[in-house]
């Protein structure tokens, strides 16, 4: 990692991050994937050091440093732990962003603190069983400013406070605030998953419940999309910390391993494949550095967010695999962390957009109207 291109105070962030990863979640990764537990009680630590608003305004109790300082973090939670990653990712980027970015001053003012403090959770309620990258095929209904229908595989889900919620209002989406606890409003089903299992994935249902709107009536989709394109570039960032995960288990046992007199790091196979891995995850680094200050700046980056995304998922689900065998029988075990890296990495190719729909908005930036019918 080229550290003398961050400030003195993104490297301090990144290193306070990176001391907590590998102090307090590192130690109970395998732990929390076999039980399938959820660390509720490690956000309010991460709270407490200003790591659950990393970007969030001093004024609204967050520690107000920069976007690319957010990706420092989640790349170091996601090293030590994917699941941690992306339950503070889609917290973050995914919950209470969009009410900086579209809530009301008072929405802002009573929502905000406690999520910037990790004294509570966000979420973002956008798929449905029958719309998941066709987002416009949506059943879920608003009328009366109530909300009607159900979401699915919702991170943070069984655990988070405020929700944000897209609905049909009319013809068009629209999209609101829904509070836990609020009638007709109940948690389904905790989904059992190839990974991420540290994580909460949860199925929502809607009853007539009462939501707060967020944004301009009709104006959902324009808020869907602008929170998905910043927050692919932190999915990106999860991706890159997944393999450099990898890649440091992989080279650690390179080290140690002996076979036929000496360690296995001497063979050119096993050189060859580390110097591929550590070069794909400086690349993808770079590409989600790139995005990260485009959209720091205020300058668009709705391509280059989903060419970090498209590139650095690809390179952790590879890299995952070319861990798992280096280290051969071993890496197929849960003795060794390689497995739990490899089960991680293939939902960064999917979720907040799948690589499919990453090729195409690069396409579609491309192409222009030669895409269109």
């Amino acid at each position: 990692m080229s550290l003398h291109e961050l400030t003195d105070d993104q490297r301090e962030i990144r290193e306070l991050a990176k001391r907590f990863a590998d102090e307090q979640v590192a130690p109970h990764a395998a732990r929390w994937d076999r039980e399938h537990h959820f660390p509720r009680e490690l956000f309010a630590e991460l709270g407490e050091l200003g790591l659950m608003g990393v970007c969030v305004p001093e004024e609204h109790g967050g520690a107000g440093a920069d976007f690319l300082t957010y990706m420092l973090v989640l790349e170091e939670l996601s090293r030590a732990d994917a699941g941690v990653g992306v339950t503070v990712a889609v917290h973050t980027s995914a919950g209470t962003l969009p009410i900086l970015n579209h809530g009301s001053e008072e929405q802002i003012a009573r929502l905000v603190p406690p999520l910037a403090s990790g004294e509570e959770l966000a979420a973002f309620a956008l798929t449905e069983s029958g719309s998941g990258s066709d987002a416009s095929a949506m059943r879920t209904r608003v009328a009366d400013d109530r909300i009607s229908g159900a979401k699915q595989w919702i991170t943070n889900g069984s655990f988070a406070s405020t929700f944000i919620v897209f609905a049909k209002e009319g013809d068009r989406a629209s999209s609101f605030l829904v509070r836990a606890g609020a009638d007709g409003f109940a948690v389904t089903r905790e989904e059992e998953k190839l990974g991420l299992n540290s994580s909460s994935t949860a199925d929502l249902a809607f009853e007539d419940t009462p939501a707060e709107r967020l944004g301009e009536p009709g104006n959902g989709m324009r808020v869907a999309l602008r929170t998905l394109d910043g927050g692919r570039i932190g999915i990106a960032a999860q991706a890159v910390g997944i393999a450099q995960a990898a890649f440091d288990t992989g080279t650690a046992y390179a080290k140690e391993r002996n076979a036929f007199g000496g360690p296995i790091a001497r063979f050119q196979a096993i050189q060859h494949k580390l110097a591929d891995m550590q070069t794909e995850i400086e690349a993808a680094r770079a590409l989600v550095w790139r995005a990260a200050r485009l959209k720091e700046a205020g300058k668009p980056h709705t391509v280059e967010g989903a060419q970090a995304k498209l590139f650095a998922s690809r390179v952790a689900r590879h890299q995952t695999g070319e861990a798992i065998q280096i280290l051969g029988g071993y890496g197929y075990t849960k003795e060794f962390p390689a497995e739990r890296y490899y089960r991680d990495a293939k939902v960064t190719e999917i979720y907040e957009g799948t690589s499919e729909i990453q090729k195409l908005v690069i396409a579609r930036a491309i192409l222009g109207e030669a895409m269109r019918d």
